[in-house]
């Protein structure tokens, strides 16, 4: 919106600024804050008194999780509400550039449409089951292939249906028809991902942060032709509005750790997992970095993958890899305390951001 006030500058005025992403994404990353902080307390407030007993506890979980027994849920209300607001305010979205950031809006607030059912179902009827899980994956299917097709016809024809390989200088993989249900998977699967990871305090939303962060610096390489030529990537014009979002999310996740710090006041929910999952899903498959969202999101995989195991290895042996799943409740029972287990895991997102940044230079 505040791209327009361009049109009022003489070239070297104030309003010139607002041609610049650089510039509104920090305008979007600051509306994000100061957003969370004016509307964050009253939020919680709000949900305390309509939630009553809060988000139900897993009576199989670790024993320091019934502590928090009455911590409201459905806090991803204040960080969408935040990266709407300050994405719409500060982010290109006029007919002339491509739609990217459309598409990942569209992502994230359907999924965060399923999240609230899921949490408002688990709220409202005091249990852990929510929404079916199999509904949850066919919507999220739905909306997966609805982006996957928007943004395979939005890619300049040479990198339709393309899928790069970081790296490997130039290298492309036709994956033709298959492209779509090869998007759709990585969409469901970072906003499951994510999902999975949000189980203990601060634990999800700042390796989220790291991420997006590390996604927005990609989205704003590919999308400039001299850094891309620069550095050997592919070229994907409008992917670098997506900075605007990344930033945003970035405030946004800033403003909700000051009230998810431990001990949490409010829990951010299946609202904002699945919608934060969704969306970094979605800027991979945007930019052409659906491998390189593998590398950055790491930690998501790792706690995606230590579900699966579990219940392949308990299916076939009755017997269990990890003392639980996913990955952060086995190091719970090992005895790490909840900071511990947070902190560790937030180093060894920074790490796997800084590897996979480097996929940009390293060819």
């Amino acid at each position: 919106m505040l791209y327009w006030l361009t049109g009022l500058s003489d070239g070297g005025d104030f309003f010139n600024l607002f041609q610049y992403i650089t510039f509104r994404a920090g305008g979007a990353f600051l509306t994000s804050l100061i957003f969370c902080f004016l509307f964050g307390r009253p939020l919680i407030n709000v949900l305390r008194k309509r939630q009553g007993r809060g988000q139900p506890i897993r009576d199989d979980g670790p024993e320091g999780h019934f502590v928090k027994a009455g911590t409201p849920t459905m806090g991803g209300l204040l960080i969408v509400g935040a990266l709407l607001t300050s994405t719409l305010l500060w982010a290109r979205m006029d007919a002339e550039n491509p739609p990217y950031v459309w598409i990942v809006l569209f992502v994230t607030i359907c999924f965060a449409v399923i999240g609230f059912a899921d949490d408002y179902a688990k709220v409202s009827k005091q249990n852990t089951a929510g929404v079916s899980g199999k509904l949850r994956l066919l919507l999220g299917f739905i909306i997966a292939a609805i982006a996957a097709y928007l943004a395979a016809v939005n890619h300049p024809d040479a990198l339709t249906n393309q899928l790069a390989l970081p790296v490997f200088k130039d290298t492309l993989l036709n994956l033709g028809y298959l492209f779509i249900p090869f998007a759709m998977i990585v969409i469901v699967g970072s906003a499951n991902a994510v999902n999975l990871t949000d189980g203990l305090d601060g634990l999800a939303i700042m390796p989220v942060m790291i991420a997006a962060g590390a996604l927005g610096v990609i989205a704003y390489a590919v999308g400039r032709v001299d850094f891309s030529e620069y550095l050997d990537v592919h070229y994907v014009p409008g992917t670098g509005e997506i900075l605007i979002f990344c930033s945003a999310l970035f405030g946004a996740g800033l403003g909700f750790l000051w009230y998810n710090a431990p001990p949490a006041a409010v829990f951010m929910g299946d609202t904002g997992s699945l919608a934060l999952g969704g969306a970094l899903g979605a800027i991979a498959v945007a930019t052409k970095h659906e491998i390189v969202l593998a590398i950055v999101g790491g930690l998501f995989v790792v706690e995606a993958l230590s579900v699966i195991i579990q219940v392949l290895y308990f299916k076939r042996t009755g017997k269990r890899v990890f003392l639980m799943a996913p990955i952060h409740h086995h190091y719970e029972k090992k005895g790490w305390t909840e900071p511990q287990i947070v902190i560790r895991f937030w180093i060894i997102a920074v790490i796997l951001a800084m590897i996979g940044l480097a996929t940009l230079k390293v060819r």
